[in-house]
């Protein structure tokens, strides 16, 4: 019998919190009025970005477990310790339960949201059944579902999506991108096996660093829009100049050594530099 923790480690949970934040942030960004009646939306908001993020990592590691015995042999599907069968159900049920949060906020605002939670799992499927072995159009795929939520989350509250809103999910696109390119260089091996024809594979890890960083330094260029444009608070500056950092640093060492054990340090650690760079969307609509 599968440990409850294995059904833990395959829903991937940091990236669950953090496209239900990405929900919230859209959300705030579309200028929502705090209340009982908005906090309550924003809670669906989340739980249907985290379920459906949740069910969707399922899927992929379904979809991937004959690349996964090479490039992640200790992931629960590879290692034994979640059958295939058992995540199916798992995947089935994370699933609706994204859905059905997504229902219930389009009851009470718009059912634009459920239209885009349909959307946006679309998107991933196609990901997850030939988007992945084309390698770069792959990473736009991804890209795509990652910057969704902040779209939802305009809609999620009843405001829409705010044209404000448009250089956040920009810059979310081309941040996310980077590192899916990172990833390519860590999985650089089992990609190869299974003609996967990621950026790293197709034209060496040495150029997928250097496409990796012109995506992570593009989106720190544009990083400084929105405070140059009035669209956020000075809340927004001491948040996005720890992003900015991160990823610049993140750039020169991945440039520097671009070996499979540093770019999967570098792919973890743009994971932190995208919490700092949610909390300063957030905090640049206080004030």
């Amino acid at each position: 019998m599968p440990k409850p923790g294995a059904f833990v480690r395959i829903m991937r949970p940091v990236n669950c919190v953090m496209i239900g934040f990405a929900v919230i942030v859209g959300a705030a960004l579309a200028g929502v009025n705090f209340s009982v009646t908005s906090w309550l939306l924003f809670l669906y908001g989340f739980l249907t970005g985290f379920f459906l993020t949740a069910g969707s990592m399922v899927v992929n590691d379904i979809v991937d477990r004959d690349l996964d015995t090479v490039n992640e042999p200790a992931r629960p599907i590879p290692s034994g310790a979640v059958s295939v069968r058992q995540a199916q159900i798992f995947a089935g049920v994370l699933a609706f339960a994204g859905f059905a949060f997504a229902w219930i906020s389009a009851r009470a605002t718009s059912w634009l949201c459920l239209i885009i939670a349909v959307f946006s799992w679309l998107v991933f499927a196609a990901y997850s059944l030939w988007g992945k072995r084309s390698g770069f159009f792959g990473n736009l795929l991804v890209s795509v579902c990652v910057i969704v939520p902040f779209v939802y989350g305009g809609f999620a509250v009843g405001r829409g999506f705010a044209g404000s809103s448009a250089i956040f999910v920009v810059i979310a696109f081309l941040s996310n991108t980077g590192r899916e390119v990172t990833k390519g260089v860590v999985d650089v091996e089992g990609d190869k096996h299974k003609g996967v024809k990621t950026v790293a594979v197709h034209f060496g890890v040495h150029v997928a660093a250097v496409v990796a960083a012109m995506f992570y330094v593009s989106a720190v260029i544009l990083s400084v829009l929105p405070f140059w444009f009035g669209l956020v608070s000075v809340w927004f500056v001491p948040f996005v100049l720890v992003t900015d950092v991160g990823l610049i640093v993140s750039s020169v060492w991945l440039l520097r050594d671009f070996s499979r054990k540093n770019a999967r340090r570098i792919k973890n650690l743009v994971l932190v530099w995208f919490v700092f760079g949610l909390m300063a969307f957030l905090a640049g609509t206080i004030g």
